[in-house]
């Protein structure tokens, strides 16, 4: 069964022995982010702070800062048979015949099972803050690192409306809390909810309506950070993979739905055309992300469960908990690429690559050039746009082995001939591009050369030894005792 909130997926990590609850006080200034580092780094489990300093809210770290907590999280032993789903439904055809199209009728009805149902009333509404009721400051919320520009909400599930579609949008965009009841809003330029700011702002419009979710099962937290197409709605993949929709409720003071079962919801809007310096932030490059200015949110009213728990991560010099959460994406979306790029056998990002620096790629080659069709390909995809770097090697490679990619990529390039540079849109937080949202990126072919592609030498093997010699050798090696 899904879970049907966050405090059942705790109760899920303990039980696997996945969580520790910290019974004494340790300080949201810099402090919990001190142990959250040493414990994601060390392989340790998801930390709940049962009395964080100054706090009567518990607070609930690295929940999500492995494998096989992403695994608790979405209810799988492995990655793959979420990865089998996706493939599955994207193989369904029109069924033939009458046999043919009764078979389909299991799958139509689970699919109608993923859409988010509405209901009248809510656990996320029990208790009703408005006015000067309203306080960030009861929240435990982080500062992070010693140069942040303030405390940060960096586990939000911040939905808007398409003003032309009134489709739903959940992203994940970090809060600075600038005092009781504003903060603002990171929406970089090429996700949605800039996108919905934009439309409305040349709309004419004059406020924009925001909810802001925090804490909830982890299958919808997840889907907030998820590179969906424009106008998919999150929420309805969620279903997909809880497999049970996601109850969503309206919001009190904006015409916004959120989930049912949140922690807390703030409710609120932003003003066109107003900004607020927001940063320096400790980024999920390692860096901090300097000073800039972004819109500002005001809550109109903060509702929340009784006896809440907040939820929150932090980012920084990887990896951390934001890399089990991408790893998770490159192995269950995999489908999603290959349906676009089907010469695409692997990929792998590295956590060095912070998702947007390093994309290895393996594919199974049938014509000249064809590496670089996967790179421009990759680089017309949605959030892998960003990509800076991207490195193509052959299917012979085990692509979730650095080293072994290493050695053969830089094995067989020739520099000048098999690296290419582009220019295009770059991740907003990339301090070393030439201008802010965009700047060089670079793809690097690393497949074996043809001569149909202008190399007349000739290709050398891989040394490998003769099977026949190492199944000789290894009974030799159990007589020497080795």
């Amino acid at each position: 069964m899904a879970y049907s909130d966050l405090r059942e997926f705790i109760a899920a990590l303990e039980k696997a022995g996945e969580l520790k609850r910290i019974p004494f006080e340790v300080d949201p200034y810099l402090e919990i982010t001190e142990f959250a580092d040493r414990a994601v780094k060390g392989g340790g489990p998801a930390l709940l702070f049962e009395k964080p300093k100054g706090y009567s809210v518990p607070l609930l770290i690295n929940s999500l800062a492995s494998e096989r907590r992403m695994q608790i999280a979405l209810q799988v032993e492995e990655f793959q048979q979420i990865a089998d789903r996706i493939s599955e439904y994207l193989q369904m055809q029109m069924p033939q015949g009458l046999l043919g199209k009764l078979s389909m009728l299991p799958k139509l009805a689970e699919m109608g099972s993923f859409f988010p149902k509405i209901v009248s009333s809510a656990p996320c509404q029990e208790v009703v803050l408005k006015g000067d009721q309203i306080d960030l400051g009861r929240l435990p919320v982080l500062t992070c690192w010693p140069q942040d520009g303030g405390p940060y909400i960096t586990l939000p599930m911040v939905f808007t409306k398409n003003p032309e579609t009134g489709k739903r949008n959940c992203g994940m965009y970090r809060m600075q809390v600038y005092d009781a009841r504003t903060t603002g809003m990171h929406w970089q330029a090429h996700k949605q909810g800039a996108e919905h700011y934009r439309r409305r702002f040349k709309a004419g419009e004059m406020k924009m309506d925001v909810a802001v979710a925090i804490g909830a099962d982890p299958a919808v937290m997840y889907s907030a950070i998820l590179p969906l197409p424009p106008d998919l709605d999150e929420m309805m993949i969620a279903g997909f993979l809880r497999k049970k929709p996601v109850e969503m409720v309206q919001c009190l003071t904006v015409d916004v739905d959120v989930p049912a079962n949140a922690e807390y919801v703030l409710e609120g809007y932003v003003e066109m055309g107003e900004r607020r310096t927001e940063g320096p932030f400790g980024d999920h490059t390692g860096y901090y992300s300097l000073e800039d200015e972004y819109p500002v949110f005001h809550l109109t009213c903060l509702t929340h469960r009784r006896n809440p728990i907040y939820a929150t991560t932090i980012v920084g010099p990887p990896p951390m908990e934001d890399y089990y959460m991408g790893k998770a994406i490159e192995r269950t979306f995999l489908p999603l690429m290959r349906m676009q790029i089907p010469e695409i056998r692997d990929m792998c990002l590295p956590a060095e690559g912070i998702f947007h620096n390093l994309m290895l790629v393996k594919i199974r080659k049938s014509y000249p050039m064809q590496a670089r069709k996967v790179m421009h390909a990759i680089w017309g995809l949605g959030q892998a746009m960003f990509t800076k770097c991207i490195v193509v090697v052959d299917e012979d490679v085990d692509i979730q082995n650095y080293s072994e990619v290493a050695w053969k990529a830089l094995n067989n390039i020739d520099p000048q001939r098999d690296i290419e540079f582009v220019t295009g849109p770059i991740d907003s937080l990339d301090h070393a591009s030439r201008m802010i949202n965009w700047g060089s990126k670079m793809g690097i072919d690393a497949t074996r050369k043809w001569p149909e592609e202008g190399f007349t030498r000739r290709w050398p093997d891989v040394i490998t030894m003769s099977s026949e010699i190492k199944r000789k050798v290894d009974d030799l090696w159990k007589k020497a005792g080795l």
